[in-house]
């Protein structure tokens, strides 16, 4: 579908007119996870301007290298259900009253982005920081005490480097994953630095703290990124019961159907869809409807698919299982097989929602023949014991009404 720039109704107020843009231009720096979708909105404009355009710079990079993401005549967007990481930025961004909106953000998006007018007027910017996770852990949290000792050995990297501290702030723990059976919840830390020597430029609230991967940091802390310092997703065990609310009569349900509504206590119908993939190519399934932001599980049939059963090593960035489950929820098959068709069954905020049907299939590729495929000679065997049985059916059918003739011709010539 194609997107536009918003353009503003010459008869409605200007919200924008009320906010003046600062005189010299700064960015607020804001952290994210990969694989979020990120808003960043336009907090001011000039008043006379009806229609905004983004600009791109990676961090770090020349004014000359600054790109213009939008303009009057808007960009192509691809289905955002289908976009990867690997997608081009301006194939998964689009602008909705004035904010610029990024689909399935990743670390490559990290950059200084600009709101401005066609004639490169700079109204407001923002410093993205995209941070992969590279470490899971699926350890107990520790005692208190254990935890300010740890943490006091891991923020300052090296003695002789006391200019900046190193550290992760956590999210607050997501509901468990599923009800009525074990589950598993989550939380992501994001790297940040804390020190006097930020740039001026970059602004946060705390004007001596942003994220590890912001603009604001000097060159000079090269030993940050030697570091290896990076967001960090935890994982639990956890166990909740299903809510056992009292259900509506079917009257009182037939009227809140008609009217629109739909009460808590009744039960969401699961939905099925249905799923192709050709095999050994890495396929990433995501549950429809889910955010990066909720608790998503998974199931095979019955049986439940728990991270620290496929991550037990407990490091994103080496070589990991087959089947993973990445930080954004996905079902990631590297690559899929013939055995892994069958249903699949994903849950949302603890309550189980969608069910996917998966198929498998092998495919030809160049320089390959039909003949070639393993799976060709027992396929041939299939379809001649097929063949050659409907023959004996239709034999013995023929054969039958043969014989039933002969009888009643018999017969009458018997009565005769």
């Amino acid at each position: 579908m194609e997107l536009r720039s918003y353009e503003a109704e010459e008869d409605k107020e200007d919200v924008f007119s009320r906010r003046a843009c600062p005189a010299f231009l700064t960015f607020s720096n804001a952290a994210f996870l990969a694989g979020v979708t990120v808003e960043l909105p336009c907090h001011c404009k000039q008043h006379q301007v009806q229609s905004v355009v983004w600009f791109f710079r990676k961090h770090l990079g020349r004014s000359e290298e600054t790109q213009a993401l939008t303009d009057h005549h808007g960009n192509k967007l691809l289905d955002t259900s289908e976009v990867s990481h690997n997608n081009d930025l301006r194939s998964r961004f689009s602008i909705r009253l004035f904010s610029l909106l990024i689909f399935r953000a990743g670390t490559s998006d990290s950059g200084v982005y600009i709101c401005g007018s066609a004639r490169r007027d700079f109204f407001y910017g923002h410093d993205l920081d995209i941070q992969e996770a590279r470490t899971i852990s699926f350890a107990p949290r520790l005692a208190p005490e254990n935890m300010m000792r740890k943490r006091e050995q891991n923020k300052t990297l090296g003695a002789s480097q006391p200019l900046y501290r190193v550290f992760t702030s956590f999210q607050s723990w997501s509901v468990c994953d599923r009800c009525g059976t074990p589950g598993e919840q989550v939380r992501v830390g994001l790297c940040y630095v804390h020190s006097r020597f930020l740039h001026v430029r970059y602004r946060r609230s705390n004007q001596t703290v942003a994220s590890c991967g912001s603009g604001a940091v000097p060159r000079a802390f090269g030993q940050l990124k030697q570091s290896g310092a990076g967001a960090r997703l935890e994982v639990k065990s956890c166990q909740m019961p299903c809510s056992s609310e009292a259900v509506l009569s079917s009257k009182i349900q037939s009227l809140m159907a008609f009217l629109g509504y739909r009460p808590a206590s009744l039960p969401d119908k699961i939905k099925v869809s249905y799923l192709t993939h050709p095999v050994d190519t890495v396929l990433t399934m995501g549950c429809p409807g889910a955010r990066p932001d909720m608790a998503v599980g998974w199931d095979r049939q019955s049986k439940p698919i728990y991270r620290r059963e496929h991550l037990a090593g407990g490091n994103l960035s080496v070589a990991t299982p087959r089947l993973t489950i990445d930080v954004g929820h996905h079902l990631v098959f590297q690559p899929a097989k013939l055995e892994d068709s069958g249903t699949y069954f994903c849950w949302l905020q603890g309550r189980r929602a969608f069910q996917i049907q998966l198929l498998v299939y092998a495919h030809l590729g160049r320089g390959h023949s039909v003949m070639s495929h393993p799976d060709f000679p027992i396929a041939v065997k299939m379809v001649l014991n097929t063949y050659a049985g409907m023959t004996f059916l239709f034999c013995l059918l023929l054969l039958g009404r043969a014989r039933w003739r002969h009888l009643r011709d018999s017969q009458e010539i018997h009565h005769e």
